[in-house]
Formats: C-alpha cells, structure tokens, sequence
C-alpha cells in the first residue's frame, strides 16, 4: 500500500523541454552582451581622446542600450522555456532589432559625425518599446 493515495511526482512535474528559440535568444543575448562588454571597455579606454565628449557619451548611450537589451533577450529566453508564445517571441526579435538599429545607429553616428544617423535612432527605440509591450501582453494574458 505504499505510494496509495498519493500521486506520483511524475505527474505534476512538468517536464521542459528545450526548444530551438529558446536557445536562439539566450545566444543572441550573450553575443550582444559579450559585444556591449568590449565595447564598453573600448569606450572607456580606447576612444577618449579619440572622440569628443559629445560622441563618447553618444557611444556610451548605445551600449548602455544594448546591455539593457542583452538581458531582455536573457528574460525572452527563460520566458520562452516556461509558457512560450508568440508575444514572447515577436518580443525577443523586436529587442534585437532595436539593439542593431538604436545602439548601431549611435555607435555610426559617434564615429562618423553623420546626423542622418541620430535620425534613424527612434525606429530602434520604438522597437525597444514595442518588444517591452509585448513582453508585458505576455504576462498579462498569460
């Protein structure tokens, strides 16, 4: 009678299985923070001097970004392992999108000075948004 009237912990394990955009994510998010690292430390120590103090802080705006974005994709990932959905996922490619548009348009213009540059820099961030509101209906309509 052991084991009688109660059941089995196989039964309410819910068992996670690894899903290809789950890994997608959480290798997006480590190229993107790994890149924002070294940016960060050529920032800090290869282009003062090099680029004014209005570009630099241009340049440091884009990694900021883009490090805030790499652990949005880390969270996209978890996300997605848990409950999925397409909100989590449009989620996870709405950040991509706006770390290459929003911080790779700050990193061209601190380089080279080109303001056209500084003016595709809203498409990235409302990127950036749209992933968060998404990332948000995720949660809210479970």
């Amino acid at each position: 009678m052991i084991g009688r009237g109660r059941p089995s912990g196989r039964l309410f394990r819910k068992k996670l299985t690894k899903k290809p955009m789950d890994r997608t994510f959480l290798l997006i998010g480590a190229v993107a923070a790994f890149i924002g690292v070294g940016f960060g430390a050529f920032g800090a120590h290869g282009l003062r001097g090099r680029l004014s103090p209005e570009s630099l802080a241009v340049f440091e705006t884009g990694v900021r970004y883009q490090m805030y974005h790499a652990f949005a994709l880390f969270v996209v990932a978890i996300a997605l392992a848990r409950f999925g959905g397409w909100s989590v996922r449009a989620a996870g490619w709405l950040f991509t999108l706006g770390i290459i548009v929003f911080s790779g348009s700050l990193y061209a213009l601190a380089f080279t000075g080109v303001r056209a540059f500084g003016a595709i820099t809203p498409i990235g961030g409302l990127a950036l948004l749209a992933g968060w509101a998404l990332l948000a209906w995720a949660a809210i309509a479970g």
